[in-house]
Parts: C-alpha cells; structure tokens; sequence
C-alpha cells in the first residue's frame, strides 16, 4: 500500500498554474527525492502536503488518510511534519526549549523523555548545547536542531526541504548521513534538495519537476544514470 499518495495535484495563484496535475508516492520506510530547478513547484508541492497553501484539485492521503481535510496544525498528530526551507527555529529559546516545543500533541508529549534521548543519541551536539540560545548555533548545528525538533514529533513521514542551503560540504555529508541514519530507523523520508546528485544518490526513488508537471521519474541510480537530467534541470526538457 502506497503510505503517501498524491493523485492528480493542482495548484494555482489566480491565472498562474503551479502545480498541474503532480501524481507521485513514497512507500512506508522510503526516502523520495523531488528535484528541480527553481521555480519549477517542489517547495509548492511541499506545502501542499504540509496545508501550508490551497489546492485547486487533487487527492493527497497518508496512510489512506485525507490529508485535504485536515488543517495543518492537525498534520502531525496523524505523522507528517515538515522541516522548512530555512530551519524557523525559535533564536531567542534554547536548545532544549526548541526541542520540546516540536513534542507538542499528545502522544508526542507522553514520549518527551524518550524522543529525547533518541535525538541526543543521532546529534550528540544537540545535548552538549542543550542550554545554548538557537540563535547562536552554527547553521549546520541550526539544520541538526531543526530535524531533532521535528523527530520530537515523532513523524511517519518527514518531508525536508533543502536542508544543506548554505552549509559547508564537510557538514552536509554528515547532514546526508543523519538523513540515512533517520531513514534506517523507518521513517519515511520525502526530500527536496539542491545538491540533486548527492539526494538522489542516497534516494530508493525520485522524481524530477519541470514546470509544474512530473517529467522523470525511477529509481535514485536511474534518475542519476539518465541523460535528461541535466535537461530536465534546466528546464528544457522534452517529454518523448
């Protein structure tokens, strides 16, 4: 059974069509990469899911549940959280405040203590800066802060979106290896990354965007093997 399903997704601002007609699923304990150049809708879709915009038409369920009749703040109650573009962290609380704020619904609060310890044990520098103010962590340590904050959530599905923008690459391939590790554990995982080669090297699946519309889709080692990515990339992409 397919664990997040989106059939048939559009989205639009007035006259301009986003999103139009985006199908895609990621399976129970997958990770999806959504690559594609700016503009092209992944960050949109994103938020779809998330209830962060409207949807024109379309179906998004998770586990056979209509993610559409939700409202957002209803999303992770049910196991879909996003970390954003950007991290939106709380600067002025510490680390351990920003933490348990991500343990907000019900379940997730019964299991503080031990969400907790989970997160210590996958970003040990988490608990060596638990006092710290998050504003004043580097942005690597920020980006790590941002994902134990949504694990406090305890999420069946995480969606990431660009979480290497702006780090350095010894700190992104720790970042990427965190993501396998979380992946490893069952979460599924739906990532949209600008490093497109390094997300789909470490994806079972993904799908290319151009224009609103999936243009390519296999398996992360298909995606990376094919000659039309660079093209699709770019935007230029014709389908045959």
């Amino acid at each position: 059974m397919k664990f997040l399903e989106i059939d048939s997704l559009k989205v639009g601002y007035g006259d301009l069509k986003v999103l139009q007609g985006v199908t895609l699923h990621v399976q129970k304990g997958e990770l999806v990469s959504l690559v594609g150049s700016n503009g092209a809708g992944k960050s949109t879709l994103l938020n779809a899911i998330s209830r962060l915009v409207e949807t024109t038409s379309g179906s998004i369920k998770l586990d056979g549940v209509d993610v559409l009749s939700k409202e957002s703040h209803d999303l992770a109650p049910i196991g879909l959280i996003q970390v954003p573009e950007g991290r939106r962290l709380f600067p002025r609380l510490s680390v351990i405040d920003n933490l348990k704020l991500g343990a907000y619904h019900k379940e997730a609060r019964v299991k503080t203590d031990e969400s907790l310890e989970r997160v210590h044990k996958l970003m040990p520098i988490l608990s060596s800066r638990s006092t710290q103010l998050a504003g004043t962590l580097s942005g690597g340590e920020q980006q790590m802060l941002a994902i134990g904050r949504a694990l406090m959530g305890l999420p069946r599905l995480l969606i990431l979106d660009e979480p290497s923008l702006g780090l350095a690459p010894k700190i992104v391939s720790e970042l990427f290896e965190l993501i396998q590790v979380i992946r490893a554990e069952g979460t599924a995982i739906l990532l949209v990354e600008q490093n497109v080669r390094h997300a789909l090297k470490i994806s079972d699946r993904g799908y290319c965007i151009q224009r609103g519309s999936v243009v390519l889709t296999g398996t992360g080692a298909e995606l990376l093997a094919s000659a039309d990515l660079t093209s699709a990339m770019l935007g230029t992409y014709e389908s045959k």
